[in-house]
């Protein structure tokens, strides 16, 4: 027997899922101190062009963005045409025209990264769990106050019936098969540009077939 957790149809899809990125605002990149701010947004930015280039429905959302700011710049270029909803509430799952925005999809997994985790990430998955929702929490575009803090949070999602993934994954899971080509460029170019290692190494696989693995002497 499975459950939603196991089998294949828990596995990630571009036609099962929704992305919601919360609260990548100045303020909350103030006082990050879990991750790296700059891996952060290197994550966040590769977690939508991914969601972009599979076509999957992706909601931007701030919180009292004239206080704590616009949507960083990075992530408002991949949807230059989509106003982030700004809200007040602190939960993003009791801002209603999120939660009906998601439900226009008609999709049931919803993937979710914040800022910051323990509370912006937190409250939106435990909420929307208790609705009936798969919550997929993208845990290195995410982040905390503290190590503690996002470590803490990411327990209590988990606990709460939360998977959590990481951007990589993601792209991983909607790929799926090499054998589906059509998007595989973009998500090789995506993976060059924000893959760190893994982005170098392919690129140099690139250059060696370009120059027909020619030796270097």
């Amino acid at each position: 027997m499975t459950s939603q957790k196991t089998g294949l149809d828990a596995l990630l899809t571009p036609d099962n899922c929704v992305l919601v990125l919360i609260d990548h605002q100045p303020f909350q990149f103030a006082n990050l101190h879990s991750h790296d701010p700059t891996m952060v947004i290197n994550n966040v930015v590769a977690l939508a062009k991914t969601a972009k280039s599979f076509g999957v429905p992706t909601i931007l959302t701030t919180v009292l963005e004239e206080r704590g700011g616009y949507l960083i710049q990075g992530l408002q270029d991949v949807f230059p045409e989509q106003k982030p909803i700004d809200r007040t509430f602190i939960n993003t799952w009791e801002d209603r025209r999120v939660v009906d925005a998601v439900k226009a999809t008609g999709r049931k997994k919803i993937v979710m990264a914040a800022l910051w985790t323990e509370i912006c990430l937190a409250m939106p998955t435990i909420h929307a769990l208790g609705e009936g929702y798969e919550v997929y929490i993208v845990t290195d575009a995410s982040g905390g106050v503290s190590l503690e803090a996002h470590e803490m949070a990411v327990r209590r999602m988990i606990q709460a019936g939360a998977v959590p993934i990481t951007w990589m994954v993601f792209g991983s899971e909607l790929q799926r098969d090499w054998a589906r080509e059509a998007s595989v460029p973009a998500l090789a170019e995506n993976m060059m540009a924000h893959g760190g290692g893994t982005g170098v190494a392919f690129a140099w696989e690139m250059q060696l077939l370009r120059t027909g693995s020619r030796g270097a002497g």
